[in-house]
């Protein structure tokens, strides 16, 4: 990232896929969108420090929301197998704080992040379905915590595919 004339590298080792990055409208925070396999991806998270950025989190922030999601009792409904390929993706609309979801949460303080995965099911034949098809949580900025708004709750409650 290019920041008063210098380049901040965000990560030291370059990416295999091609990442897609979101400022927030305050400039402080930065997410990657980055693919990590075929069909998965993960979310990164850097903040605005005195030299540039820096990473948030010593997780990738994908990860920190599917342990998040794990310890849940939703997750007690998905089918477990080895085999998975998961996302972690963020929703549009920080720009405009996620007013099109008929909040009126404070600007430049949520990030909403839906996670999908597949698993691998191996039969006579093998076949992958969708075990977590958009189930959505919330990062605050502020505190470095995840929750489930009710507002999610039905949307949540068709996301995860019981075993």
């Amino acid at each position: 990232m290019l920041r008063q004339g210098t380049f901040t590298l965000l990560d030291p080792e370059p990416a295999d896929y091609p990442a897609d990055f979101l400022f927030t409208k305050d400039l402080k925070w930065i997410v990657r969108m980055q693919k990590t396999g075929s069909g998965e991806s993960t979310l990164y998270l850097y903040r605005l420090g005195p030299q540039g950025f820096v990473p948030a989190t010593k997780t990738p922030l994908g990860d920190l929301a599917w342990a998040y999601f794990k310890s849940r009792p939703e997750w007690r409904k998905v089918k477990k197998d080895p085999e998975y390929h998961i996302s972690a993706n963020l929703l549009k609309g920080t720009e405009e704080n996620y007013r099109w979801l008929g909040v009126d949460w404070p600007e430049n303080r949520y990030l909403v992040i839906g996670l999908s995965g597949d698993a691998d099911i191996k039969t006579r034949k093998p076949m992958q379905t969708g075990v977590v098809n958009g189930w959505r949580c919330r990062y605050d900025l502020q505190t470095g915590k995840f929750d489930v708004p009710p507002l999610f709750s039905n949307d949540n409650a068709r996301a995860v595919v019981p075993q």
